[in-house]
């Protein structure tokens, strides 16, 4: 009996772990760089300090969410925060059928995305925090310059079906955050906000930005084929749509409690 309850114990010890593991974050610290796109002058910009999740989120943390939020259940979201591939892969609302649960889930809208941030305390990232993040490898705070580490990022986008993947299985970049390339796509706040009207990304004024997009500014550098890629995937975006590759994570401008 003794032994039993020892390896209840250790069982239960393990899950919690992982769900700490899962929900942890990480504090990505101020700095600056010069952005493929929306960069008018090329001068760097300064992404201020903030907080991102280590991992995207996953299918297990998702149905979490639909649980307490019905309204974003796949059978009852409503047409305009989501299009009919709203987690079409998932067996019905409270079941996401025989996927990996620590695998991230995808086929959410930007709605839906944002929404689940929210009722954590939380918010997505912007496009700059985002990138700021995503252009550090193990040890550099910024490898974009690096042939090896643009390889790996350009050899991903010629796999399929890493959404099928586990979390946590590429590698870990200077700031402690896995994932951010090899696993899927993400989704930012502003995601759609290099394709503009006007002079300048920082030039918007409604949420419709989100929606549809019209010029996009000169890139600043047209070798940064990786980059192209999700700024170009970005804009052919719309907040409601959702595809089986693309996913989300979490940031904060607050310290998490957890």
């Amino acid at each position: 009996m003794k032994k039993y309850i020892f390896i209840l114990t250790i069982f239960f010890s393990v899950l919690s772990v992982m769900k700490a593991q899962e929900k942890g974050m990480v504090l990505i610290k101020e700095g600056s760089f010069v952005p493929l796109y929306g960069a008018v002058s090329k001068n760097p910009v300064v992404v201020k300090s903030f907080y991102l999740d280590i991992y995207p989120v996953t299918n297990n943390a998702f149905l979490e969410f639909v649980k307490k939020n019905p309204s974003y259940q796949k059978s009852k979201i409503k047409g305009i925060f989501a299009d009919k591939s709203y987690l079409s892969y998932w067996k019905n609302d409270l079941d996401f059928g025989t996927v990996n649960p620590k695998s991230p889930v995808t086929s959410v809208s930007w709605f839906a995305a944002k929404k689940y941030c929210e009722c954590q305390g939380k918010r997505l990232a912007t496009m700059d925090e985002w990138e700021y993040t995503a252009m550090a490898d193990t040890k550099k705070i910024d490898a974009r310059t690096k042939k090896e580490f643009n390889e790996y990022i350009l050899s991903w986008y010629e796999k399929s079906r890493t959404y099928d993947n586990e979390i946590g299985k590429t590698f870990k970049n200077y700031w402690g955050v896995y994932d951010m390339h090899g696993l899927v796509w993400e989704w930012t706040s502003d995601f759609n906000s290099i394709f503009l009207s006007g002079e300048s990304r920082k030039d918007k004024s409604s949420d419709q930005n989100l929606f549809c997009g019209s010029a996009s500014v000169n890139a600043a550098d047209l070798m940064d084929y990786a980059a192209f890629m999700r700024y170009a995937f970005r804009g052919s975006l719309k907040a409601q749509y959702s595809t089986r590759n693309l996913g989300f994570r979490c940031a904060s401008t607050i310290k998490p409690k957890i």
